[in-house]
């Protein structure tokens, strides 16, 4: 790896951390030694990036620090080009709206041979395309994970029973046939999966749970991999 490059993904490696970061663990990450990392702190420091720690204590980045506009390589704007394909088979009509407005937005500021890349039409993202969820507006649901609201569910569950939910809703993931939202269910109060497929009617609830989804998120994390999550049961 170059050094600009490397100095690049030091920055990054820090802009994303949530704690110090030691040289250790930036050096497996980057396939370098650790005494070539502590030369590039050192170098990122003089350049009066805001670096601060030292050996042993782990970096941090000050907040507040911002990179220039990026440039993408060649394999980058593929990785661009794959995904936004990838969005149109979702079933979130914003989202692949969004899409068409960020490959345009990127067509218009790359040079030319990247824009290449963008207009060549190579690379594709086959399957079926899933059905938009009529009765549950996917923008209105990633809104509530984003603001941490509550939302008001009528559902039929697995068995066909019909059911009122209030849901903590804290992740979304999108399958080919559906999406699912990963909530807490105050009803069974436990992290469940409820098929948009399912929903037969989605609201605001006018409640919230302000500064709670983080902990939901890590709840669910660590149990992933211990229970299947249940389809809204």
């Amino acid at each position: 790896m170059r050094k600009a490059s490397r100095l690049f993904e030091i920055i990054q490696i820090l802009r994303l951390a949530r704690k110090p970061v030691t040289a250790a663990t930036i050096a497996e990450q980057l396939e370098v030694t650790v005494r070539s990392v502590y030369r590039d702190i050192a170098a990122l420091q003089a350049m009066r990036v805001p670096i601060e720690g030292g050996r042993g204590i782990g970096y941090i980045l000050r907040p507040g620090f911002d990179l220039p506009p990026l440039m993408f390589s060649i394999e980058e704007m593929e990785a661009i080009v794959l995904s936004l394909a990838l969005l149109e088979r979702t079933g979130d009509d914003e989202l692949k709206q969004a899409a068409k407005r960020v490959g345009a937005k990127i067509a218009g500021a790359v040079p030319p041979p990247l824009r290449q890349t963008l207009d060549a039409n190579a690379l594709h993202a086959w399957g079926f395309a899933a059905p938009s969820a009529s009765a549950v507006d996917l923008a209105l649901v990633r809104r509530a994970i984003r603001d941490e609201e509550k939302l008001d569910l009528a559902y039929r569950d697995e068995a066909g029973r019909d059911t009122k939910r209030i849901i903590r809703p804290i992740a979304l993931i999108y399958y080919a046939e559906s999406a699912n939202i990963v909530a807490w269910c105050e009803l069974r109060q436990a992290i469940r999966n409820f098929r948009s497929d399912r929903i037969q009617d989605c609201q605001p609830a006018g409640l919230w749970f302000k500064g709670d989804g983080d902990r939901l998120r890590q709840i669910w994390v660590d149990g992933w991999e211990i229970n299947s999550p249940a389809a809204g049961t």
